[in-house]
């Protein structure tokens, strides 16, 4: 009786069949998502590409060298927009790492129970709100303040100092290029932090504790055994955040000045590729000034596309070099 039970209950040639046929197809199906993602990817640069043509064959390498932005002349330049991407951008990770590591670090590891929850909240609910909100409060809140309060001393304190005070010299105006990084790094923490704490929450207790049990300190098992474990996550959450900074529109555009003017001193307007289309894409009249700002998009995507390169080939240095170790 078993024995037919069993016969009955055994999978046969029809199960086996029916498995690998599902089997090929989810196999297919994956690849199939793979590679539209890769044709979505040269579509859109090729895209970006045959809209630029114009304007980068009529300016050629000088358009990444020029400063000039003359709709009237319809002679364009993207030094000023590169550069305030640039700037905004690191300003932000500046702010945003530090802070993002500091929120995550205490969440996981210092943080009492009752805390962890709010907390954790808190910081879900800021990375859902809007970036208009952001740039709105920073327009109408963060500026002025700034420009009351903190330009002054740092234009006093800062400005005159040997080879950063360029950097920090000018009247107080309260938007700027480091006002607007300001305000990048404030929205980029959110998403950092969540990612961080994630990824330390799923260190395995076990190595954490035979730290603490040979006498190390809290700092020594987050940079002894948090921090290797996760590096790789963390590198992702960093570039995460980069690209956020990056590609931000609203939110710079409120307070950066909008201002075709490459400027030294950070406390002066300046402009960035995202602000500038947002700001002349719908004003723009011919062919050569619709070209020129679908070259700034190009741009864009291409310095994201080096950054996300270049952070994928250090990952892989580090793993090489751990490999070497071991």
């Amino acid at each position: 009786m078993n024995k037919q039970q069993n016969k009955e209950h055994a999978p046969g040639k029809g199960h086996g069949n029916r498995g690998n046929m599902l089997d090929v197809l989810f196999t297919s199906a994956a690849r199939i998502c793979a590679l539209l993602v890769l044709l979505i990817i040269i579509a859109i640069m090729a895209s970006l590409f045959m809209g630029a043509w114009p304007a980068l064959r009529k300016f050629g390498l000088s358009f990444l060298t020029s400063a000039e932005w003359n709709p009237v002349t319809e002679q364009f330049g993207a030094l000023v927009a590169i550069y305030g991407t640039i700037v905004t951008s690191i300003i932000a990770m500046v702010i945003g790492v530090p802070v993002s590591f500091g929120i995550a670090i205490f969440i996981t590891e210092l943080c009492p129970a009752w805390l962890k929850r709010p907390v954790s909240t808190a910081i879900e609910l800021l990375a859902a709100i809007p970036s208009i909100i952001y740039g709105m409060w920073g327009l109408f809140v963060f500026a002025p303040f700034f420009g009351d309060y903190i330009e002054p001393w740092i234009s006093d304190h800062l400005g005159e100092l040997p080879f950063i005070g360029p950097f920090f010299s000018g009247p107080p105006l309260g938007i700027g290029v480091l006002t607007a990084g300001i305000i990048l790094g404030i929205m980029v923490i959110p998403f950092m932090a969540a990612v961080f704490r994630d990824l330390f929450e799923v260190v395995p207790p076990v190595l954490k504790e035979s730290a603490y049990g040979i006498g190390a300190t809290t700092w020594e098992v987050i940079r002894n055994i948090v921090l290797p474990y996760t590096k790789t996550g963390v590198v992702g959450g960093i570039m995460l955040g980069l690209g956020r900074a990056l590609g931000e529109t609203m939110a710079v555009t409120f307070v950066i000045g909008n201002a075709d003017r490459l400027e030294t001193s950070l406390l002066m307007p300046g402009n960035t590729i995202s602000s500038s289309l947002a700001n002349q894409f719908t004003e723009a009249v011919g062919e050569i000034y619709t070209s020129s700002l679908i070259a700034l998009g190009l741009i864009l995507f291409l310095i994201t596309f080096i950054v996300l390169s270049f952070a994928k080939f250090f990952l892989l240095r580090l793993t090489l070099k751990e490999g070497a170790k071991t």
